[in-house]
């Protein structure tokens, strides 16, 4: 009998391991099956960019129909995973059907002799006092929605206060409220805004950016741009009637307009079914990906709570990872040396504003040394994010 592998999770990690294990197993080896609750894959990185130009929220740069994207091998379900039940290998699944009455649903229970979880992280608004109140004087570009009410709110700015905060850490895609800043910088002078508006960057850390040699790096910069910096600046709520964030230490600090990074949780799925920490994410050995105190249970992506950053980087590198070391398994194969270890590698841009922008490479033993800012820095990252649909999901680079 073939060895059924469900993944769940369409994202980065989820599509690239079950790809890359149709490509490599024969099907009398396995059967895999892919649970994703849209059936829609999302190109994240694109949100940074939707606030500043007139892109369509439906463009193929990004989304599109996962199906086209995977191995005919794989096995699509488009479903809400309810439980994962690892005592007795099974899945909980329930799929809307056209069969079923207005607001029914079918459910279904799957059966795994190897389990991979990809679920991502979900926004938690609730968890900081003054989002739960809805989008106001507050905006964030961390899904396709919040993105295009930002654009809204960036159209009929008359200039002003804007503050930029991260709400805690972790939180998807590290560089990305650096990266927002610089280009917010840019489209502001662009629009002759920029002498009218003060533009303020709060971090929760002692430094900018989570990595000390990237910050060094990065601070400069900020400062040329005349953008103000303020460190150890974790929020706790905010006042959208006084239009004020607070700090932890009782800090408060006005804004005319608020682009927040709203607190981060693993999915709710892991925590109803007793397999996160606190805050939702998966337990996960750094090498191996294996959920730690359970066999035949893996965590990769912005799922786990490994040390390296929430990126679609991270997880394409890991699923190559584990989609050999699964292979190996089901066949009985050693593995030696790097190929059967996940080395914390990681590799993404960073954009400084004015057509510039720097690379980070690292892995768990060696920090980033970011190159200087450069114009082929930026022009590669607007290849990849063109190229990204035909080599990423795919497994092939």
């Amino acid at each position: 009998m073939p060895r059924q592998i469900i993944i769940i999770g369409g994202g980065v990690g989820g599509t690239v391991t079950a790809n890359m294990l149709a490509r490599q197993l024969r099907p009398h080896e396995a059967e895999i099956t892919l649970i994703d609750s849209t059936g829609r894959h999302v190109y994240m990185p694109f949100w940074l960019y939707m606030p500043f130009n007139d892109s369509d929220p439906q463009s193929q740069l990004l989304v599109r129909d996962e199906r086209t994207l995977l191995h005919q091998r794989v096995h699509l379900l488009i479903g809400q995973v309810e439980q994962i039940d690892v005592a007795n290998h099974q899945v909980h699944v329930s799929q809307r059907s056209g069969l079923e009455p207005a607001g029914g649903k079918r459910k279904s229970v799957l059966v795994y002799d190897d389990l991979v979880l990809a679920t991502g992280a979900r926004l938690a608004f609730a968890d900081l006092p003054g989002l739960e109140e809805g989008p106001g004087v507050w905006h964030h570009f961390y899904d396709t929605e919040g993105a295009l009410r930002l654009r809204q709110a960036l159209s009929t700015f008359p200039g002003g206060r804007i503050v930029i905060a991260v709400a805690g850490i972790p939180y998807r895609c590290p560089p990305a409220p650096l990266e927002f800043t610089f280009l917010l910088d840019d489209w502001l002078r662009q629009h002759c805004l920029r002498e009218h508006t003060v533009i303020e960057y709060l971090y929760p850390l002692p430094r900018v950016f989570t990595i000390e040699r990237v910050a060094e790096m990065v601070a400069p910069l900020l400062e040329e741009r005349e953008i103000a910096t303020r460190v150890f600046f974790m929020p706790e709520a905010i006042d959208q009637q006084r239009r004020v964030i607070r700090s932890l230490e009782g800090e408060e600090v006005p804004f005319d307009l608020l682009i927040l990074v709203p607190p981060h949780r693993g999915a709710q799925v892991i925590e109803a079914s007793g397999l996160g920490d606190s805050q939702g994410w998966i337990p996960t050995d750094r090498y191996t990906l294996q959920v730690k105190g359970q066999e035949h249970v893996y965590a990769l992506g912005d799922a786990t709570d490994l040390p390296v950053p929430k990126s679609g980087s991270a997880a394409h590198f890991e699923a190559r990872v584990l989609a050999r070391r699964l292979v190996a398994a089901i066949r009985g194969e050693a593995l030696e040396g790097d190929e059967a270890l996940y080395d914390g590698e990681v590799m993404c841009f960073l954009e400084t504003g004015n057509r510039r922008a720097t690379q980070l490479v690292f892995n768990y033993e060696h920090p980033p040394e970011p190159p200087r800012p450069s114009l082929f820095y930026h022009l590669e990252k607007q290849l990849l994010n063109h190229a990204y649909w035909y080599l990423i999901p795919q497994g092939l680079i």
